[in-house]
């Protein structure tokens, strides 16, 4: 079966007139569909410069990036992008607000109206589409900003720290509401984060990034007992079964705050952080 999204070779450098700063050197990896993928590294290694080229913002100077078996500046409106911060317009009403990309795109029609309202209704704030952001929390905004990105209809989600700026208990709490949307939706998603507790909560796969230029330094593959073995089966029947489990299902899987309190999230900690340490970070 084809990826749907396929990163090869990958590589960038910043130039200035000082020089040049190698930032990516030959990043290879893929996506299936409805796959989490969580990108950690250390700081400053370009793990936000491979979202702005696996979102068209910059072009790679080698490698290739597809999806669909098809060049990335083919793909249109798959991919969505979701930043650190929510940015959403003070002006506007909720409901308004995550109306905005339709807008642009002058795709804003009754029935796509219609669909944001069961999406707000589907993700707890349509009692609120009528108020301004001021008036929501920290986490009720993010929702607001995936829903705004959920409505242009993306195959692939970019996520950029989308937790960073809440503070801890929120922060759980809106990562584990998330990412259980996101898998609801079969969406496939590479999310860059410092955190590597939130990567292990998520992903089926991490990707470690080794200090500038980045490499690749391992792909960790991520699996959990389910929710049926959680509450029974013995450890060893759960293990073998999760081998075979398929990427991106929510019908058995369990949470992210789920995870966290199982022995294998403690071995993918130590494990990630060695690889990161190894390098001094």
């Amino acid at each position: 079966m084809a990826h749907k999204l396929e990163v090869r070779g990958v590589g960038y450098a910043y130039h200035t007139m000082e020089g040049e700063t190698p930032a990516l050197s030959d990043i290879s990896f893929t996506a299936d569909t409805g796959e989490f993928i969580a990108v950690v590294g250390p700081s400053g290694c370009g793990k936000s410069t491979l979202l702005s080229l696996l979102c068209g913002l910059v072009k790679p100077e080698s490698g290739s990036i597809l999806i669909d078996q098809k060049p990335l500046e083919e793909a249109g409106d798959l991919i969505g992008y979701m930043l650190q911060k929510d940015h959403l317009f003070e002006w506007r009403t909720i409901l308004s607000n995550v109306s905005l990309g339709l807008e642009i795109q002058k795709r804003l029609t009754p029935e796509t109206q219609n669909e944001l309202k069961e999406m707000l209704k589907t993700y707890g704030l349509e009692e609120f589409q009528d108020m301004r952001p001021s008036q929501l929390s920290g986490g009720m905004r993010q929702r607001a900003a995936l829903i705004r990105t959920l409505a242009l209809k993306p195959d692939i989600l970019l996520l950029d720290e989308p937790f960073s700026a809440l503070d801890y208990q929120t922060r759980l709490a809106v990562c584990d509401d998330i990412s259980t949307i996101i898998r609801k939706t079969k969406k496939t998603a590479v999310l860059v984060t410092h955190d590597l507790s939130e990567a292990i909560s998520v992903a089926d796969q991490i990707i470690v990034l080794s200090p500038r230029p980045a490499r690749v330094k391992a792909i960790i593959p991520i699996s959990f007992p389910k929710k049926n073995q959680l509450q029974g089966e013995s450890k060893e029947t759960a293990l073998k079964d999760t081998d075979h489990a398929a990427p991106g299902r929510t019908e058995s899987t369990i949470s992210p705050m789920e995870r966290r309190n199982t022995p294998e999230f403690s071995q993918y900690f130590n494990l990630i952080w060695k690889e990161l340490k190894h390098d001094g970070a």
